[in-house]
């Protein structure tokens, strides 16, 4: 018992495993995955030693059997030649057979004929005989070098032959008949010559030395025209084949896809001039055919340049094809030094082209320009572009600051395309559509501000308004913004990029073409600036035109701008002998410039030059105004009117009131005096026509400037702010910095005034204007 429990505690090993099974039953899966990887590359080194031993074998079968076809094709060579040769032979006997069966049958008919003709002295068959040889022999050796391809042997062989016999280079009428045989057998060795020589030259893979070769054999046959033809075509089936092999890098690299086509056609025409002029010489007919040929070439390249640019709207399509002309150009001034001149044809082909283009950016640009809305395009803001626009931004008027850096990044976008030939030809339509851009430009400003424009009519212009200007300090925003744009940023991109384009023409371009382009150049920017001025001037003319007339109809009782304040019951108001002053609407009017000139000066920051614009044209608007309106005029001349000399006294008052404005605030205008005499001078009419003797009526000149000079003064020292502010009492007094006397109108009216782009000079201040013009 004890036994039994004790092997059921400890079982017995029946066997031991030898290792050689523990190894084969526990091995790992990688041992035997390597194992039989190793088998399997046994097995392929097998497969490919076998395969080149198999490729080798068939590779020197594949040559044997190429030598076997090269002297198979050798054998047929000659066999050919031999054919030709015996062919030739058969029908030389033939065709002698032939003519001694006719001279046999002759003979025989003309018995009689020939007993009277004189026989041959003996001594000369020999001669002939031999001579007759010596023609068999040579037409023989002529049929070896044609069947041999022997081609210049066959040359010069035919030249020495008829350098020999003279006879045969005469008229084959008066020669005899061996002579025209002769001949006739020459000239057909002279067509299967041409016709080898013509079939060399017109094979696809024919080298050009070979092909000079050719060439050379027919102009010595007197086949030069075909020999030309010949040429050409060869010239131009390369040309073509390298244009087949650009083509697909056009929509790859489309900016140089032009340029590198043009230098492979503008090329390929320059070898053929030079190779038809060492072959062919000067020959005018030859010369013709190449210019032919030539403007042929320059006609496909145009249309391939347009079949393969991209769209036209794109930036892409302006560079490409201004980088077309720049290069075009360039390759046909080095033809000119060849006598071909093309850049005429060149011009009048790329016009169109070059136009549409053009068009389509510009098309573009108005789109990003006015349609800000729909438009996605993203407008980087240039360092010069945000410091120069940014400075005249308002709260509420980052749309208008937007508005102005897409228009100057659209046109410095547009004019970093050009090329300096491409400006040199297409800058002048470049300009113009600028212009045109600017003006649109101004007219969507022009319907931001108040008031109804020129162009309310027109129902396609209604929905483009970029911004809508409520208050004084948006309207001069919007100015300000636009003289930034016409006085330095625009000028400034177009100018210096006219400076780039004449300082980067090439040396070799001519002084003539340059002094050409420099003269074009500022002809065209001066009609170009008149332009774009004109254009502001618009925008300009319409916010005075609207500021003043808000300014005069919106306001009621004694401040109200009209005849009925010159009026004899109305001056109870006016103490004349103690202390004259302008009427009130002149105050108000005094008032309402300082006002805006102060809201001019927190937006306008640095802009002094068309703060004086604005401010010369806001008054010289009013007396223009005043000087037009006939209702106003229409009250002074009826007969029915109290008129008395202090009205008189007033308005001529009024008058030098309002030049003593403009002369303090710095912006004296001689056409602003012009119309104030005007006015003075029609209003001493009306009143001298009622009896009224302005001598004995009106003080001396000296008095009115005074008066005007002491009323300015009285009002910028001011009184309490009550009264500065209360439009209903007598005077209205407007409070601004105190100056002392002597200082106030030496140092405004003394302020640096200096040139610039936009003609704020003092000559376009005093230049009149027409505020009832359509154009403005």
């Amino acid at each position: 018992m004890e036994s039994s429990e004790e092997e059921d505690d400890f079982p017995c090993i029946e066997r031991i495993i030898p290792q050689s099974e523990v190894d084969s039953l526990y091995q790992s899966h990688t041992e035997k995955g390597i194992r039989k990887l190793c088998c399997e590359l046994l097995d392929l080194k097998d497969a490919v030693e076998n395969l080149c031993g198999n490729m080798h074998s068939k590779f020197l079968a594949f040559l044997r059997i190429s030598e076997e076809a090269v002297e198979v094709k050798h054998e047929l060579i000659e066999l050919q030649k031999h054919i030709s040769a015996q062919g030739i032979l058969v029908q030389d006997l033939m065709t002698g057979v032939c003519s001694e069966l006719e001279e046999w049958n002759q003979s025989s008919n003309d018995v009689t004929q020939v007993q009277h003709e004189p026989e041959l002295p003996q001594f000369l068959e020999p001669l002939l005989n031999d001579r007759n040889d010596q023609k068999i022999l040579f037409l023989e050796n002529m049929d070896v070098l044609v069947a041999e391809h022997k081609f210049e042997e066959a040359l010069e062989a035919l030249d020495a032959e008829e350098k020999n016999y003279g006879e045969l280079k005469g008229s084959g009428n008066n020669s005899s008949d061996d002579v025209s045989s002769y001949k006739s057998a020459l000239s057909e060795r002279k067509a299967m010559l041409e016709h080898q020589l013509v079939g060399i030259a017109e094979q696809p893979s024919i080298s050009f030395p070979e092909l000079k070769k050719a060439l050379k054999g027919l102009i010595k046959l007197g086949k030069g025209p075909q020999a030309q033809q010949l040429m050409l075509k060869f010239y131009q089936s390369h040309l073509q084949k390298r244009i087949e092999a650009l083509l697909p890098s056009s929509s790859l690299c489309p900016e140089t896809f032009p340029s590198t086509l043009s230098k492979i056609v503008f090329s390929v025409i320059s070898l053929t001039i030079k190779e038809s002029a060492l072959i062919f010489g000067d020959n005018p007919v030859y010369t013709n055919r190449i210019v032919q040929w030539a403007e042929w070439e320059i006609e496909y390249f145009v249309r391939v340049v347009k079949e393969n640019a991209p769209s036209s709207e794109t930036v892409s399509a302006l560079r490409a094809a201004c980088i077309c002309t720049q290069a075009s150009l360039n390759y046909c001034s080095i033809l000119e030094s060849q006598g071909l001149k093309m850049s005429k044809l060149l011009l009048v082909l790329l016009r169109p082209s070059v136009e549409e283009v053009l068009e389509s950016n510009f098309r573009r640009a108005r789109r990003v320009v006015l349609d800000m809305a729909e438009s996605a395009e993203c407008c980087p803001l240039s360092p010069q572009f945000a410091s120069s626009l940014s400075a005249i931004a308002t709260s509420s008027s980052s749309m208008l600051v937007e508005s102005g850096m897409r228009f100057m990044h659209i046109v410095e976008e547009i004019l970093e395309q050009l090329t300096p030939l491409a400006s040199l030809h297409f800058g002048g339509n470049v300009l113009n559509r600028i212009s045109q851009l600017f003006d649109k430009y101004m007219d969507a400003l022009i319907r931001a501000l108040p008031g109804p424009s020129d162009d309310d009519n027109l129902p396609e212009l209604k929905e483009a308004v970029l911004f809508r200007a409520e208050t004084d300090s948006e309207q001069l925003a919007i100015l300000g913004i636009a003289f930034t744009i016409l006085d330095e940023l625009l000028p400034n991109a177009v100018l210096s990029r006219w400076m780039l384009q004449s300082e980067g023409k090439e040396p070799n371009s001519g002084s003539t073409e340059n002094v050409t382009f420099n003269i074009n150049a500022s002809v065209e920017l001066k009609e170009w600036r008149k332009h774009i001025q004109h254009s502001f001037d618009k925008l300009r003319d319409h916010f005075c035109r609207q500021y003043i007339l808000t300014f005069i109809y919106s306001r009621e009782g004694k401040t109200r701008l009209n005849a009925h304040i010159y009026l004899g019951d109305n001056r109870e108001d006016i103490f004349w002998d103690s202390d004259p002053l302008p009427s009130l609407p002149f105050q108000a009017l005094f008032a309402k410039l300082q006002q805006l000139a102060i809201v001019a000066g927190d937006v306008l920051i640095g802009k002094d030059k068309i703060h004086k614009i604005l401010l010369a044209r806001l008054t010289e608007t009013v007396v223009m105004w005043l000087s037009d309106e006939q209702e106003f005029w229409g009250v002074l001349e009826d007969i029915s009117a109290p008129l008395q000399p202090l009205g008189l006294q007033q308005l001529i008052l009024d008058m030098h009131f309002t030049v003593e404005i403009a002369r303090y605030a710095g912006y004296p205008s001689r056409h602003i005096h012009q119309i104030a005499s005007a006015i003075t001078a029609r209003a001493i009419r009306t009143f001298s026509a009622r009896g009224i003797d302005p001598q004995s009526a009106l003080p001396e000149d000296e008095w009115f400037v005074e008066t005007a000079k002491s009323a300015i003064h009285k009002f910028l020292l001011g009184a309490s702010g009550s009264e500065a502010s209360d439009t209903d009492e007598d005077h209205i007094i407007v409070h601004d910095e105190v100056v002392s006397d002597s200082d106030t109108v030496s140092s405004l009216s003394s302020m640096d005034s200096t040139e610039s782009f936009a003609s704020a000079s003092m000559a376009e201040l005093d230049s009149p204007s027409n505020l009832s013009d359509p154009d403005n």
